[in-house]
């Protein structure tokens, strides 16, 4: 009997891919010589290369209707068995609902960020479990995925590893940690001066220079953090996405709220702390059990809508509980 052929869809972003890469590990330890395709964002595309876990990454065009049309008609030649959608969006649903994919698995409505988009599948789901990584797991152990340890392939380039080194080298920094400020919505990010005060305790107590990483359009809060850091200020380096992994793998620990690089950093394992106001870790935490994340849950309301300004809760957190943490986390 022939295997059967998948279709995972989690188009983005950065750290909820991450999350997904267990579930794909898990459907190919099931299902060794099943064809499973990827369909993602071009931008995320990269954090899927060389990983043994997927036969294929399909990036989608979505840069015109031309685009996503033949797309669907490219899935639709595939013949997949079965679709599995990670991200419960109208846009996620309708790839391969349009594509007569037969078996659609998606999360329930009441679950669904986009609760109407559950209507597109033909089987729905409550999660189980309280992090992200597990309720995707649900999904593909209905498609017949036995459960496995899980796992983050993520493969980093020679050339990576070389402008990486090229940068530390610049700077003469070879032991260093990493702050990471930005975050896709500002209400779950904690203040560039705080960041700045925190590297410059560190900097007086421990003797430790850090590395701002900032991504496009967050070059003003590298600079506040550099600002706020006093005498001996962090080095911002901007970098593309393998040259970052290759960065955070180095790093003595990463310093981030709630967006990708902290996953991205877990993920390789390197120690992470993690600040957490508005999201809640228990759910989209660091995975590892040995990374430390900080709320002060008293100041939180937990919430996934995308605030404009900091959240009070993200800025109820002190210096001194970020550098208490950090060494919890150092000591495991």
């Amino acid at each position: 009997m022939a295997e059967p052929r998948f279709l995972l869809v989690r188009l983005s972003s950065l750290g909820d891919v991450i999350h997904a890469l267990p579930a794909a590990a898990a459907l190919r330890d099931t299902f060794p010589t099943a064809q499973i395709d990827w369909l993602i964002d071009p931008k995320w595309a990269r954090v899927l290369e060389a990983n043994p876990d997927i036969s294929k990454a399909i990036a989608l065009d979505r840069k015109s209707a031309a685009g996503i049309a033949g797309t669907v008609r490219w899935l639709r030649a595939e013949h997949y068995d079965c679709a599995i959608d990670f991200q419960a969006l109208y846009k996620s649903a309708m790839l391969p609902f349009f594509a007569r994919v037969p078996r659609r698995i998606g999360f329930k409505s009441s679950y669904a960020r986009e609760g109407l988009a559950a209507r597109l599948y033909t089987e729905r789901l409550n999660p189980r479990g309280a992090h992200k990584v597990d309720h995707n797991l649900t999904l593909v152990e209905a498609a017949g995925a036995r459960p496995s340890v899980p796992r983050f392939p993520l493969s980093i380039r020679p050339e990576d590893e070389e402008i990486a080194a090229r940068e530390l080298a610049a700077h003469n920094l070879h032991d260093f940690f990493v702050l990471n400020p930005g975050g896709g919505w500002r209400s779950k990010c904690w203040p560039p001066e705080q960041y700045g005060e925190l590297h410059r305790h560190l900097y007086e107590t421990r003797g430790w220079r850090g590395v701002v990483t900032f991504g496009p359009g967050e070059e003003a809060l590298a600079q506040a953090v550099i600002q706020s850091a006093g005498k001996c200020p962090p080095v911002a380096i901007a970098l593309g996405l393998g040259p970052l992994m290759a960065l955070l793998r180095r790093a003595k620990f990463v310093v981030s709220a709630d967006t990708g690089p902290l996953h991205i950093a877990s993920a390789l394992g390197a120690p992470v702390v993690g600040l957490y106001g508005p999201t809640d870790p228990a759910r989209n935490g660091p995975f590892w059990p040995a990374d430390v994340s900080v709320r002060n849950p008293r100041n939180c309301e937990t919430t996934y809508q995308r605030g404009k300004d900091f959240a009070p809760s993200m800025l109820s957190i002190t210096v001194e509980q970020v550098m208490a943490a950090i060494g919890v986390r150092l000591s495991r």
